[in-house]
């Protein structure tokens, strides 16, 4: 039986860019399913660091993505586009969407979106396929992370830093991440980090090097950029894989290439947002063959930092930009059936 959709919805928007306390509620027309698409009724939504860039007037939508912010969402879906398999209605998932999280109802993907299990909240589930799938992407189909490595992960106690130090323990590589308090390091560490630096008291270069007995880490997943590109070479081993994902310390970097040539390393890095639909989707289907299982079973499971209100999305943000939280923020668009 089709469940009766109303015409419209709640979301989270913005006039103009600015600080958190632009965002605001208004009423919208209901998204329509297209093609090769679902329609979620959205529980919760994953907060990130995108979603405020854009706030700001940043990091604007790709052509056709939904401006209102959210990169991710937990939900039930209720209704199917053309080429969806009619077993998708009213299935629990998550999803990878390119915009309209903040809202009571948001279109993705049919294969962006990933069956959430009955032993799992939704809350969790909202913030699990931003941080997965960049994750995935970037540090072992880029990076080409192998067990028995090292990876150096910057900000190891924010979302990406949660998922990565999680991933690359499940596949048997030793982690060291940096943090900017000892709390934080703490946290890292019972995460399973091997070693956590706090780069406001240590020098983050020396203590991989040590750890590493001077080989250096084979893999770094920077999101800094900026100055820290160059010391993240010179603790990065020959042969070894540089992942830039984000430039929040500066998107311009001056490196030693002679030092670069004699080591042989790499430099990659990645932007998720802006790629196609059949990138993303292959993408998931590798997550499912190969990674969701670890979800399922508890292997890997969020760190959960806060939840808001959907309409306190700007509290939310100003709790990002902080910087005091440990893992994951999520909205709480409605609460659970």
């Amino acid at each position: 039986m089709a469940t009766e959709l109303p015409e419209t919805m709640t979301a989270m928007g913005f006039d103009e860019p600015g600080e958190p306390e632009v965002l605001r509620s208004e009423k919208l027309a209901l998204p329509v399913a297209g093609e090769n698409q679902v329609l979620i009724k959205v529980s919760h939504a994953g907060v990130n660091r995108p979603d405020v860039f854009q706030r700001k007037g940043s990091y604007p939508p790709p052509p056709g993505a939904s401006p209102i912010p959210g990169l991710e969402v937990s939900g039930q879906v209720v209704a199917i586009g053309k080429g969806v398999a009619p077993e998708m209605l009213n299935r629990r998932v998550c999803a990878l969407v390119n915009g309209g999280g903040y809202a009571e109802y948001c279109i993705a993907h049919e294969r962006h979106c990933l069956s959430v299990p009955a032993n799992m909240d939704m809350d969790q589930a909202a913030a699990i396929p931003e941080t997965l799938f960049t994750v995935w992407h970037n540090v072992f189909e880029r990076g080409f992370a192998m067990d028995g490595e090292t990876l150096l992960v910057h900000g190891g106690t924010s979302g990406i830093g949660t998922m990565a130090i999680q991933l690359a323990k499940a596949y048997a590589l030793r982690v060291v991440t940096t943090a900017g308090s000892e709390e934080k390091c703490r946290a890292a560490k019972e995460l399973g980090a091997d070693l956590a630096v706090n780069y406001k008291t240590e020098d983050f270069v020396r203590k991989v090097n040590e750890f590493t007995n001077g080989r250096g880490a084979d893999v770094i997943l920077d999101m800094v950029s900026g100055d820290y590109v160059q010391r993240n070479l010179d603790c990065l081993a020959v042969e070894g894989r540089h992942v830039t994902i984000a430039a929040l310390g500066g998107a311009k970097a001056e490196i030693n290439m002679a030092k670069l040539m004699s080591k042989r390393q790499t430099m990659t890095g990645s932007t998720l947002r802006p790629r196609s639909d059949e990138f993303k989707a292959l993408l998931g289907d590798e997550i499912r063959k190969n990674v969701w299982s670890l979800f399922e079973d508890g292997t890997v499971a969020p760190v959960m930092d806060q939840t808001f209100a959907l309409t306190d999305a700007a509290a939310a943000h100003a709790r990002m930009e902080e910087g005091d939280h440990i893992g994951k923020i999520v909205l709480e668009v409605r609460a659970e059936d």
